[in-house]
């Protein structure tokens, strides 16, 4: 299979450390292992003790301001699938809506999981600049893997999966 990278999106600022990296650590779950899922939050266990991530650490070189946004638009834009996590959002995300819109200018898709309504992010702008909506982890991650893999990858995949299952159970 060949490698392909998928850039995990989502609010941090306001969040829990453990509330930014849990469903990242699930999501990959899904993913095959030709499959990078890169996080902002990689190499930032320091921030694991933080109740509540509160934005940006000037004295540290990937949590600072510009680390942040180096870091974060490097690894956006060069994926080949944006996944974002909007379910729950009490704020609007800037940083996430940015993120989004860097995927739309360069035609990577975007599976973005939020409710079906009255989430935060509803707005004319970002409902045409995503490419998929959905609302459960396990609906992205098979869009992703629809979008990425052509059908006997799929098959393959899906079958290891299952024996794996099996063999674990």
């Amino acid at each position: 299979m060949k490698k392909h990278t998928i850039y995990l999106a989502g609010p941090i600022s306001g969040c829990s450390y453990d509330g930014c990296t849990s469903w990242r650590e699930a999501f990959k779950t899904h993913m095959p292992d030709s499959v990078q899922c890169l996080s902002p939050m990689r190499g930032k266990d320091y921030l694991d003790q933080e109740q509540v991530i509160d934005g940006s650490y000037p004295n540290h070189v990937l949590s600072c301001s510009r680390g942040i946004m180096t870091r974060d638009y490097f690894d956006c834009t060069r994926a080949d699938i944006v996944v974002v996590n909007l379910l729950g959002a009490p704020r609007v995300s800037i940083g996430t809506v940015m993120e989004i819109a860097w995927a739309y200018t360069r035609h990577t898709p975007t599976i973005v999981m939020m409710e079906k309504e009255a989430n935060v992010h509803e707005h004319p702008m970002i409902a045409e600049a995503i490419g998929f909506r959905v609302e459960t982890m396990e609906q992205a991650a098979h869009v992703a893997k629809v979008i990425l893999f052509d059908p006997a990858e799929l098959r393959d995949f899906n079958a290891y999966q299952a024996r794996s299952e099996q063999i674990h159970a």
